[in-house]
């Protein structure tokens, strides 16, 4: 006789709240994904922004950002490749020539609330670079230097990428989009180089952004891989670089979307007052301790959270941020993990910082799980909230990007949801 769907409970340990993770439907996504799933409601569509564009001479050129839609979140998050719409996208400048350099994916979607038709959006993309993409520049003190690069994730004969943040613009429900500029950096003299760097992934820079609004800010929440001070072999610390990367914050103000350059500022451990290309401070409790396996990145061997993908639950009235763990080179990693927020005014005081210790929501043994995101489920109340990626109610979708150990260049993976989350408050005896 079959079993039926099974129930595991997660506490988070905060204020009773728990996540139930209950088997569901699968629904799986049939084109290419490799970032968080940015969405937004047009009108009467739920659209998704996935894939890869521009150049990159790792992996080569991608053409893959694509736009799909459908009247429910799980129509557009089960297309196809050949139902997805191309975009009209910036396309890249000449190497040390102003313009979009590298290859970008959109991460998170921000919605002018001031269109009344809802048609102007935001993205926040990621973007890699090379120092053959972003070649050293004297004169601006800007760009990469091309000595003592480490290998990357193809090993000896490839080189590491560094991300940075930007803001492209559609004014046309995201048919076609126009570069803002760069929102987070890390410059090229905090970059991890050989011979201390043996992690196969980056050598430092930001990346994987989560983009929610509260009040009349952008809260922009990243990884962060560099080290905080200008970096030396001879005078690397393990202590000081560990201390300063894991999951970051900065905040922009709504109105400077259209030219964020030099707008942003990343909490500094007590205000949002370091600069947007400067060295902030990292979320204290979303570290992982040197006894628990945490410690420097560029180590190779240490664990630490990363693609942070965080919403507002509408029903419980608190922040959730799920993310990935690396446990080893090649950004291994086989556990989702989430973290809760209770304060409601992140631009409060510190309370952009309180996110309680990440807990396990779930585990595949010999896979590789990264971009784990929540995203609205069919229910009358999700279609007719308008709710998204960013914005959920009492029930979602648990999505995630699943690898085959060991596996990035195969094609294999596979990005789907097997559960249904409930959050609720437990009741106590």
């Amino acid at each position: 006789m079959a079993s039926g769907p099974t129930e595991r409970v997660v506490r988070t340990g905060v204020e009773d709240i728990v996540l139930r993770v209950r088997d569901a439907e699968p629904l799986v996504y049939g084109a290419f994904v490799d970032c968080n799933m940015a969405t937004a409601w047009v009108q009467d569509e739920y659209r998704i922004f996935p894939g890869k564009h521009g150049e990159d001479p790792v992996w080569g050129p991608a053409d893959h950002l694509r736009m799909g839609s459908g009247p429910v979140p799980s129509s557009a998050l089960t297309r196809s490749e050949p139902e997805l719409v191309r975009l009209d996208l910036p396309p890249n400048a000449p190497a040390g020539s102003a313009g979009l350099h590298g290859a970008v994916w959109f991460e998170s979607i921000h919605q002018d609330t001031r269109d009344p038709s809802g048609h102007t959006l935001y993205a926040l993309y990621h973007n890699e670079n090379y120092p053959q993409t972003l070649p050293w520049d004297e004169a601006s003190g800007t760009g990469l230097r091309d000595h003592d690069w480490p290998p990357g994730l193809l090993g000896d004969g490839s080189v590491q990428a560094v991300p940075r943040i930007g803001v492209m613009r559609s004014t046309d429900a995201g048919a076609s989009w126009d570069d803002r500029g760069i929102l987070l950096e890390d410059g090229d003299d905090r970059m991890i180089r050989l011979p201390v760097n043996r992690n196969f992934c980056f050598p430092g820079g930001v990346g994987d952004p989560s983009a929610v609004a509260c009040g009349d800010h952008l809260y922009v929440f990243f990884g962060e891989y560099a080290y905080p001070e200008a970096w030396s072999a001879g005078g690397w610390d393990a202590p000081t670089e560990a201390a300063a990367q894991c999951i970051g914050v900065a905040r922009v103000p709504l109105e400077d979307l259209d030219e964020p350059t030099g707008r942003a500022r990343r909490w500094d451990g007590v205000a949002f007052e370091a600069l947007w290309d400067g060295a902030g401070a990292p979320i204290r409790s979303l570290q992982i301790d040197d006894a628990d396996g945490g410690g420097p990145v560029s180590q190779g061997d240490r664990r630490y959270y990363w693609g942070p993908s965080v919403s507002w639950n509408e029903h419980l009235g608190v922040w959730v941020m799920l993310m990935g763990r690396v446990d080893g080179p090649f950004w291994v990693g086989d556990s989702v993990f989430v973290s809760i927020n209770t304060e409601a005014d992140l631009g409060a005081g510190d309370a952009s910082q309180r996110w309680s210790t990440p807990v396990e929501l779930l585990s595949r043994p010999g896979r590789t799980l990264w971009y784990p995101a929540l995203q609205p489920t069919d229910e009358p109340d999700d279609v007719a909230g308008r709710r998204s990626g960013i914005r959920l109610g009492r029930r979602a979708r648990l999505f995630v990007k699943d690898i085959p150990r060991g596996d990035l260049v195969s094609g294999q993976d596979r990005y789907g949801s097997d559960h249904l989350v409930e959050l609720e408050r437990e009741v106590q005896p």
